[in-house]
């Protein structure tokens, strides 16, 4: 393909008219097609129906401890769930204390208990005069919702192929105290897809921050849900390695099952070293008498072992795998060589980056709506919603059904090709 760039105006405005053609045949369908957030579709539920039959009034009720999970007791976690969910994120067992259904909850609450409490001792963040946290971009939204909401500063971290930028953190985390935390999505990345490599994770372990209470929110949100069995990546466990490197306070490590079993009603836990568990416990205790025991049991009783939660997510991708398949294909078949966007390919997780022209995201976003297309807004990646460049959108294959996705794609492909030839046109 010619690149948009090395066409003559002519050439571009007679390419226009034809595309404007076909996008007025695709929005007189009056479609309504949702690719903006992350959301697993119904088949993927229906994967864990089976959950909703593992207990019932004639099961034992009792956990491991001998507690009947039906009444109070066992503040952080019955030991199976504790074991399954500290085997899914390879941590010891006596690591992890376990929560209610959501790991942004767990984010929030951690915040939020630095914010009014301190961490470990530490002077409480709302008796500082600054507190600030490192966000690489593109990230999760969601994210950089909570830090934003307890108005703590957030300073953009550039990601490369291989994560953050770790240059620029090292250099930041060592001279500026204010800097209290950064947030992480180590294994197939919020929207890019993107691995932190080894030697990432190694210096990861080894920062030496400024502020004693810095702490990593490292939230392992995709650890097992590969799209490939034959090509998966591998991440190295950041507990360990922050122990090995004297730094074993330093991180805090979010999980849940909300993309394995049931969004809304997983579970979700937090790993951490024991100082930073003895921190987070006593909080609990004043907190809550302890979470739903008995949706703890119902996950252990169905999946039994990690051996048979990750069975499960192969079931997973056999969803997500050509969904995410006829998105980059189409991407390439329509935009490879035009030089008018890149994205990425990732092998797991739930999103694909793509990175439009200087300016245009926000436009293309626009566009797609117009044909019936909602898309997550251009700038969500960045705190704020502030993209600098306006170049970043995210896709999300998951929820539509297969039919609905290849529409949705030729939606979005065309709504790139039109704003990119006005950007071009208006050079």
């Amino acid at each position: 393909m010619t690149a948009y760039r090395d066409l003559s105006r002519e050439e571009l405005l007679l390419l226009k008219n034809d595309l404007e053609e076909q996008f007025q045949e695709v929005k007189a369908k009056g479609l309504n097609l949702d690719m903006s957030r992350g959301k697993p579709s119904a088949a993927q539920l229906d994967l864990a129906m089976g959950m909703m039959d593992v207990l019932n009034s004639e099961t034992d009720l009792r956990c491991m401890e001998g507690v009947d999970c039906r009444n109070y007791g066992v503040l952080d976690g019955i030991g199976e769930i504790k074991q399954l969910l500290a085997d899914l994120i390879e941590v010891p067992k006596d690591n992890i204390v376990v929560f209610g259904n959501s790991s942004l909850n767990v984010m929030y609450d951690t915040v939020a208990r630095s914010m009014t409490h301190g961490v470990m001792g530490s002077t409480p963040w709302c008796k500082l005069d600054k507190v600030k946290f490192l966000c690489p971009v593109p990230g999760y939204d969601r994210h950089f919702a909570i830090t934003e909401h307890f108005g703590i500063e957030m300073i953009n971290v550039p990601m490369t192929d291989d994560g953050p930028d770790m240059d620029v953190v090292e250099k930041l985390v060592a001279e500026d105290e204010a800097i209290k935390g950064i947030w992480c999505v180590p294994k197939y990345s919020n929207p890019q897809g993107i691995t932190y490599s080894d030697e990432t994770v190694h210096r990861f372990a080894k920062l030496q921050p400024a502020a004693k209470d810095f702490r990593i929110y490292w939230d392992n949100a995709y650890n097992i849900h590969h799209l490939y069995d034959d090509k998966q990546d591998y991440l190295i466990e950041i507990l360990m390695e922050c122990k090995k490197a004297g730094n074993e306070d330093m991180v805090y490590k979010f999980c849940s099952t909300s993309k394995v079993s049931f969004p809304g009603s997983g579970i979700a836990a937090i790993a951490a070293s024991d100082a930073n568990l003895v921190d987070i416990r006593n909080q609990m205790k004043i907190q809550t008498i302890g979470h739903d025991k008995l949706n703890q049991l119902r996950h252990v009783r169905f999946y039994k072992n990690i051996h048979g939660m990750v069975e499960h997510m192969k079931l997973h991708a056999e969803i997500l795998r050509p969904k995410f398949e006829t998105v980059l294909n189409t991407l390439e078949r329509e935009l490879g060589g035009l030089e008018i966007g890149s994205w990425l390919r990732p092998r797991g997780g739930y999103f694909i980056s793509f990175d439009s022209m200087e300016g245009c995201a926000k436009a293309i976003v626009a566009k797609a709506k117009e044909a019936g297309l909602i898309m997550t807004p251009a700038g969500a990646t960045f705190p704020y919603g502030k993209d600098p460049k306006d170049t970043n959108i995210r896709i999300a294959p998951s929820y539509p059904t297969p039919e609905e996705l290849a529409v949705a794609t030729e939606i979005f492909v065309l709504s790139v090709k039109l704003v990119s030839i006005e950007k071009l046109l208006n050079a």
